[in-house]
Parts: structure tokens; sequence; C-alpha cells
């Protein structure tokens, strides 16, 4: 293990036991039997350090995403998605407050790729006719409040007890974004799953119908019209 893994190592150790869930550079050197100065000179500052840490605890919870092989029905992987955040979020607590505390100062890169995966499985989703907005706005719907429970359960437990009100949410958010073939029967329902289908498989024509100009065009106001409000 060279001498950057091994400090990032020392660092995921102590930050997981620690009660309040900071670490000390001093205590990080020490486990990882290097001087401070070879700390710094790595990840620049304290901040560098615990950008660089949560990036690797995170990243073994988005390699299992990765490695996951998708279910025929992209609902279903929404919902595991959901659940699974979740899970890692009360499994490594202190990670997870690290990723969106306001005190550091770069976005650790699994933030984004987080919501690059869940974007995908939106995608499906908009590609199935089953998706009553753009999948960008829809997987930041998700994100926003997968995360919100997710910081309520850990960082409030006194008033959040139950790990069941996850799935409650999920639910009610999942009701949010998806249309119900059943349910949703109106002519701006029907136009808006319509505008997002196109929108997700635009780049899957072959060959391309469209010059660039027409393409953009023509993702411009399908992009309007699955944004548009029924009251307009």
């Amino acid at each position: 293990m060279d001498t950057r893994s091994a400090i990032i190592e020392a660092a995921a150790t102590l930050l997981a036991q620690s009660p309040s869930g900071d670490v000390s550079t001093r205590a990080v050197c020490e486990a990882a039997g290097v001087q401070q100065p070879v700390l710094y000179r790595l990840f620049g500052d304290k901040d560098g350090l615990l950008t660089a840490t949560v990036d690797h605890v995170w990243d073994q919870y988005l390699g299992a995403k990765r490695a996951a092989e998708k279910s025929e029905d992209p609902l279903r992987d929404l919902r595991a998605g959901w659940d699974s955040h979740t899970a890692f979020a009360l499994a490594h607590p202190n990670a997870y407050k690290l990723m969106f505390a306001p005190a550091l100062r770069s976005v650790p890169e699994a933030a984004e790729e987080a919501l690059r995966i869940l974007r995908e499985v939106l995608e499906r989703l908009a590609a199935q006719g089953r998706l009553r907005m753009a999948p960008d706005a829809a997987a930041r719907m998700v994100m926003t409040a997968n995360t919100g429970v997710a910081l309520s359960l850990i960082t409030r437990p006194t008033l959040y007890p139950d790990a069941s009100l996850s799935v409650l949410v999920r639910d009610a958010i999942h009701r949010a974004i998806l249309l119900d073939p059943v349910a949703d029967t109106t002519a701006h329902d029907a136009r808006t799953a319509a505008a997002t289908t196109l929108l997700s498989s635009l780049d899957e024509l072959t060959p391309q119908p469209f010059t660039p100009a027409e393409s953009g065009l023509l993702e411009q106001w399908l992009t309007q019209i699955s944004k548009s409000d029924p009251t307009d």
C-alpha cells in the first residue's frame, strides 16, 4: 500500500470510530506512521484529506452499484437504490455527514457519481414512458429527499427513531415523479410522458434523422414541454 492510501485508510478508520465525527491530522499521521508534512504535501490541508477520505468510503458503496446487474424493471432498481443509500448512511454516519457538510470546500467526486448513477435509472424509466418529468429534475428530487431522510435518521435519532420512515418518503417521492398508467390520464400527463420518453431516446436514433442544429432545437422544445405547468 502506498503512503497516500495508507493515510486515507487510517483517516477512514479513525473517522468511523470518532464519537464527534471529526479526526485530527496528528492522530491520522500517528496511525499511518508518517510525519505531518507528508500528509500536507499529499493532501494540501485537512479539508483535502477529508474529501479524499469521503471519496474512499463512498467508493466502496458506489463500487457495488457499478457492479450491480440491471434488473428488467428500472423501478425495482430505483427502489433498491434508495434503500441501499439509506443503509449506507446508517452504516457510515460520519462519512455520510461529511459528504454533505458545507464545511468541505470541494464537493467529493462521489456525490456527482451517485447522482449520475441515479439519473441513468431514471432515464430507463423515461424511455418506458413512466416518468412525468425530465430525468435530471427527477434525479435531483430523489437525491434531495433521500439525503434529507438519511441525514435526519443519523443526526436526530431521537426525533426520527424509526428507519421505516425512509420507505414512506421513498414511496411518496416515487409517486410524485412517476406516472400511474391507470390514474394519470390527463392530456398534460400524456404530453409530459411522451416528451420525456422521446428526450431519453434522441441519442439512440440510428441513423440520426436530424442535423445537430435540428436536434438541439428539438431537445429544447421537448425539455420545455416536459417542464410545462398544466395550469399555464
